[in-house]
């Protein structure tokens, strides 16, 4: 089924937007820094088949590496590694530890493969370690120093750090930090704009965030057909630049019917951070000079959070008329996690809103559906190993020669997100804390609240296929449902994107307890 912006219904609204700005006012260089903000995106949305549109996406400080095709080998640890390993005399992580910690030489001696194999089987003994009904935390302490002395030998000789030197050292740092029980211990000061750099970095050097926000904006387009009044209500809001590529959909029309009138609410915390009103309130004066200059009617609100992070629904004021679309990107790159409670509570709330759809973005995990009750703190750490080892694989495969760039984004997003992951899933196995069931994930859930999967149209899948083209050959993407598409890098399945209408009753209302987490399940 084809449906083009040309084909779809008349959308025209009076009235102004709530808060103006001139486009003399814009900050057109801050959204210059993000790809699909400048002008070579002025097209049609629903032209996402065209790869005239694509291309207009390509970051430019990187134009002249989207053509590499070689893809260096990575190592698959799904063989050697299992939940089920020990640290018992005569297992295989054991005799790793023995061989590794005992041999000074270790560090210079075999192949690239086998020094590999060694940092992975350190980690997994270290990880072994901290769990299970043996634990020794003075053997992690050995562990770690030996793996941090082999890491320091790959720092010093820059040329010859591989993918799996850098991996060992951010999960060596995550390990390190449940050991003290300080959390990560890495770099906690950075100048204000490094973060800002580091995820338009992301952004150059990989889909993941581009590969979520086009996903979504299409499918809210194609729901929204015909609709005079869009309403869409945030759960990040970040800055707001998945918007951007949105306003510039809705004006470039070629039948000459006004564009809409769209009203965004960001659901933000209480406290300071990225999620702070202030944060959010710059990031709609940005998002309205952006829709001034584009002459599209245009305003901003807030939703403040509740106790525990509880979304409020009496909070988000619809208006008679409106088109609700609820957008959840869950747990950002550069933004720390949120609790399960307050996911839960959101995803909740649509069915009261009559959401008009619901997209989700979520990140994907390799043990999803396998019984995460049984699978244990080392077969959590074994899946995040995984999974991270794909990612920078898949940034150093794609721009082998932007060590800088490359460096900036490990140390400020990707270290943090692995000390994260790795803390969370030793509190939630051996501290019994309440954290995000990721089992089965987020859409699995809705899927049982009885939440419908809304069809993903042929443009949407033909825009996901061509945003990975502009990217190295090892990225793919699954059609995994048929309102969900997978991203993934080789065999990993990384992220995820997912398209849901409410149930047709309204559920009774979770309550404000631990329990919203759970939604209804």
């Amino acid at each position: 089924m084809e449906v083009a912006v040309e084909d779809l219904m008349e959308m025209v609204f009076p009235g102004g937007a709530s808060i103006c700005y001139s486009s003399e006012n814009m900050d057109s260089d801050y959204w210059s820094l993000f790809a699909g903000c400048d002008d070579g995106f002025h097209g049609d949305y629903g032209m996402a088949c065209d790869k005239e549109y694509v291309g207009a996406m390509a970051p430019a400080p990187f134009a002249g590496y989207y053509d590499i095709t070689g893809t260096p080998p990575v190592l698959d640890w799904s063989w050697n590694i299992t939940p089920s390993s020990s640290t018992t005399i005569g297992s295989p992580v054991q005799d790793a530890v023995q061989q590794a910690v005992g041999e000074a030489e270790v560090a210079t001696a075999g192949g690239a493969d086998d020094r590999g194999l060694r940092l992975v089987h350190l980690l997994m003994a270290a990880a072994e370690s901290l769990s299970g009904t043996v634990k020794s935390h003075e053997l992690a302490r050995v562990i770690l120093a030996r793996l941090r002395q082999l890491v320091a030998v790959a720092d010093g000789a820059a040329a010859s750090r591989t993918v799996v030197d850098r991996l060992a050292a951010n999960f060596t740092e995550a390990l390190q930090g449940i050991l003290d029980g300080g959390g990560w211990r890495g770099v906690d000061h950075h100048r204000p704009g490094d973060m800002l750099e580091a995820f338009r970095l992301l952004q150059d050097l990989s889909p993941y965030v581009k590969f979520g926000h086009f996903t979504a904006n299409q499918a809210i387009l194609e729901a929204v057909n015909g609709e005079r009044r869009i309403h869409i209500v945030d759960y990040d809001i970040m800055e707001g630049l998945q918007w951007a590529g949105l306003m510039q959909a809705m004006v470039s029309r070629s039948d000459g019917i006004p564009p809409p009138r769209l009203r965004i609410t960001a659901v933000v915390g209480g406290s300071g951070g990225r999620r702070s009103p202030v944060i959010a309130l710059e990031t709609g004066r940005r998002l309205s000079a952006f829709a001034a200059s584009l002459g599209l009617q245009f305003s901003f609100g807030q939703c403040r959070l509740g106790e525990e992070e509880q979304f409020r629904l009496a909070a988000v004021k619809v208006t008679k008329g409106e088109a609700v679309v609820l957008n959840c990107v869950l747990h950002p790159p550069h933004l720390p996690h949120r609790p399960a409670a307050s996911v839960g509570s959101f995803l909740a709330g649509a069915a009261t809103l009559r959401a008009r759809v619901v997209t989700l973005v979520e990140e994907e995990k390799e043990g999803e559906g396998s019984g995460d009750g049984d699978m244990g703190f080392v077969g959590r750490f074994t899946e995040e190993l995984r999974r991270y080892s794909a990612m920078l694989d898949s940034l150093e495969a794609g721009f082998p020669m932007e060590e800088k760039a490359r460096g900036l984004v490990e140390r400020l997003i990707i270290g943090p997100r692995i000390a994260g992951a790795v803390g969370r899933a030793y509190r939630q196995r051996e501290e019994g804390a309440l954290l995000e069931k990721e089992v089965h994930g987020w859409g699995e859930r809705m899927a049982a609240a009885g939440f419908g999967r809304v069809r993903l149209s042929v443009f949407n899948l033909c825009q996901a296929r061509l945003l990975l083209g502009l990217f190295n050959d090892g990225y793919r993407v699954e059609e995994v449902e048929p309102n969900k598409l997978v991203l993934c890098w080789k065999s990993c399945r990384l992220f995820s994107a997912s398209v849901w209408s409410v149930p047709a009753e309204q559920p009774p209302p979770p309550s404000c307890s631990a329990d919203c987490g759970l939604l209804w399940v």
